[in-house]
């Protein structure tokens, strides 16, 4: 009885980590049907929420197939940026999260730590699907994203593992404070780099993000992220050659 009353609670943290792990493959999705909603009142640009909706569940449920099947009859057809998004990152998500149900995960907080940490680097590795790539010895805009996804892919798949092969804690209580001003911190330079340029969303980002850790102290993040701002400074223009703005847009009009 007592094998029994283990399997059905180890079943249940299980069902809870898979269906976690589906919400997560298609969180860009719904993040960007979020985000299309500000266009019905004027709030940025982009898509609208039923051009998204309809967009995203046909790339899920017929264009990622389609291009699957094509890809093994020799079609070398470019899918669409939606469709990339489902092939690269929401159906491993999904695989793994079907995966997981019959899974005996002995260390949680290594095996879902690991798992995020290959979602994000799937994630940036579809982000950087239309960037050009290494030609030659020559380095494209695409190389170093790639490079550090792939990189990162491998350390979450050896993380995930050992969290099925060690013993470890469970999962603990969870803080969004950090996670959630690292997530601003990048939505705001995504936003904010072409009117305000490099040299002031790169500081300002990492300023965003340092206010996540009640730890900081503010003279050496300051420090810290001028440092930052000034290798960006010279490592976007000058050692990668992407033509990006390094001062805001009103100061150099």
């Amino acid at each position: 009885m007592a094998d029994t009353m283990g399997h059905s609670a180890t079943a249940t943290r299980n069902t809870s980590v898979a269906i976690s792990f589906c919400l997560l493959a298609v969180a860009p999705q719904v993040f960007e049907f979020i985000w299309s909603i500000g266009t019905i009142f004027g709030w940025g640009t982009g898509r609208g929420p039923a051009t998204v909706l309809i967009s995203h569940a046909t790339a899920l449920v017929a264009g990622a197939p389609a291009v699957l099947i094509g890809s093994i009859g020799g079609d070398t057809k470019k899918a669409s940026s939606d469709v990339l998004l489902a092939l690269i990152y929401s159906y491993p998500i999904l695989a793994v999260a079907i995966v997981t149900l019959f899974m005996t995960i002995r260390s949680a907080q290594d095996y879902v730590g690991g798992i995020v940490l290959m979602a994000l680097a799937l994630f940036a590795l579809w982000a950087s699907s239309d960037l050009q790539g290494m030609r030659g010895f020559s380095f494209g805009a695409g190389t170093a994203p790639r490079m550090f996804g792939g990189l990162l892919v491998a350390l979450g798949a050896a993380i995930a593992l050992t969290g099925l092969l060690t013993d470890g804690p469970s999962m603990a209580h969870y803080s969004w404070r950090g996670p959630l001003f690292v997530m601003a911190a990048i939505v705001f330079f995504a936003l904010a780099i072409r009117p305000l340029g490099v040299v002031v969303s790169a500081f300002a980002s990492f300023m965003i993000a340092a206010t996540g850790s009640h730890e900081t102290r503010w003279l050496e993040a300051v420090i810290v992220g001028a440092c930052l701002t000034l290798g960006c400074a010279l490592l976007f223009p000058y050692v990668l050659g992407l033509p990006m703005p390094m001062f805001p847009r009103f100061l150099i009009q």
